[in-house]
C-alpha cells in the first residue's frame, strides 16, 4: 500500500526540518514485512534452537533495541540502515515479550503463560492506550509528516506494541483456530489485500488503514516466518530457523541497500517546523533544521 500523501513543499525563507521517517511506498511495505519476519525467525533461532530461553534472548534483543533506538532518536535525518534496525529490534523484542507473556518460561505451546487469546486482548488494549495518548499530546497521526521529538517517540512505542501484538495474534490465528501456518498466512494476506482496496477505493481515513496494515504485517510476518521455518509436517517449508534467518537477512540487506541508493539519488523533502495539532504551538523538532535551499544537498547525520 503506497501512500498518496504528498510531502510538504518547502516555503521560501522558512526553516524546515529534515525527515527522520520514510515515506510510505511499496518498498516500505516490503522492507517492513521482511524485517518483522526476520525478527520472528531470529527470535526462534536464538531462543528455541539455541535453547537460551525467552528471558535471556529478550535481554539480548532488548540491548540491541535500546542501542539502535537511541541512535535513531539522536540522528538528524533519515538513515535507512538505522531505521530498519530499529524496526527489526521492535520485532525481536516483541517476539520474546509475546512468547513470554503467552507461553511462560518454557518452550511448550502455552503451558505456563496466559495463552494467545488473552495475550492478544491485553496487547490490543495497550495499543489502543498508546494511540489515545498520541491523540492527547497533539501529535499528527500522519506518519509521513512526523517532525517532532514527541511524535517520533510515540511512533516507535506504537510500532513496538503493534509488533508484539502481531506475534500474539499470528500465533493465535495459526494455533488456536486450527488454521495452521500456511492458511493463517493466506487469511492475513487476504485481509491486507482488502485494506489496499479500501485505501484506494473508499474515503476511509488513510492513517487508520495505514495502522491496520502496519499491525497486520507483524502477524503476516509471523505466519510467513513459521511457514518458512517449521517442518513440513506442521505446514511449513522445512527451512529451519537458521536457513530462514539467513535468507531473510540477505533479502533485508538488499532492500535496505536499494533504499539507501534511492534516497541518495532522490533526497526526501524536508518538513515544516512541527506544531501542536490542536493549539498550533511550536514543538521540539526531531531532525536537523535547514533552509529549503540547503535541504536538497548534503545534510547533517
Amino acid at each position: 500500500m503506497a501512500s498518496n500523501i504528498h510531502a510538504h513543499a518547502p516555503l521560501d525563507g522558512m526553516t524546515m526540518v529534515l525527515r527522520k521517517l520514510p515515506q510510505v511506498t511499496v518498498l516500505f511495505w516490503m522492507l517492513k514485512t521482511v524485517a518483522v519476519t526476520l525478527g520472528e525467525s531470529a527470535g526462534d533461532l536464538i531462543g528455541i534452537s539455541f535453547k537460551l530461553g525467552y528471558i535471556t534472548t529478550a535481554f539480548l534483543f532488548l540491548a540491541f533495541f535500546l542501542v539502535v533506538i537511541v541512535a535513531q532518536v539522536r540522528a538528524k535525518r533519515f538513515h535507512p540502515p538505522l531505521y530498519w534496525s530499529v524496526v527489526l529490534g521492535t520485532s525481536m523484542v516483541g517476539t520474546e515479550v509475546s512468547d513470554f507473556l503467552n507461553r511462560g518460561f518454557g518452550h511448550g505451546s502455552a503451558p505456563d503463560g496466559i495463552g494467545y487469546t488473552s495475550g492478544a486482548v491485553i496487547l490490543t488494549a495497550l495499543l489502543a492506550l498508546v494511540f489515545l495518548v498520541w491523540w492527547c499530546t497533539g501529535q499528527t497521526y500522519n506518519v509521513e509528516n512526523i517532525s517532532s521529538r514527541t511524535g517520533e517517540i510515540l511512533y516507535w512505542i506504537a510500532i513496538l506494541v503493534s509488533n508484539t501484538l502481531g506475534t500474539s495474534s499470528g500465533d493465535w490465528l495459526s494455533d488456536d483456530t486450527g488454521l495452521g501456518f500456511r492458511n493463517a498466512f493466506l487469511v492475513i494476506a487476504g485481509i491486507m489485500v482488502l485494506i489496499v482496496g479500501l485505501y484506494y477505493l473508499t474515503s476511509i481515513n488513510q492513517m487508520t488503514l495505514f495502522w491496520l496494515a502496519f499491525i497486520l504485517t507483524r502477524p503476516l510476518g509471523a505466519a510467513g516466518g513459521d511457514a518458512l521455518t517449521k517442518p513440513t509436517a506442521q505446514g511449513g517449508l522445512g527451512w529451519g530457523t537458521a536457513g530462514g534467518t539467513a535468507a531473510l537477512s540477505a533479502l533485508l540487506l538488499v532492500l535496505i541497500a536499494y533504499q539507501t541508493w534511492h534516497i541518495r539519488r532522490h533526497p526526501l523533502a524536508p518538513l515544516p517546523i512541527p506544531v501542536d495539532r490542536r493549539t498550533g504551538q511550536p514543538q521540539r523538532p526531531n531532525g536537523a533544521l535547514v533552509q529549503p535551499a540547503a535541504a536538497s544537498g548534503s545534510s547533517p547525520g
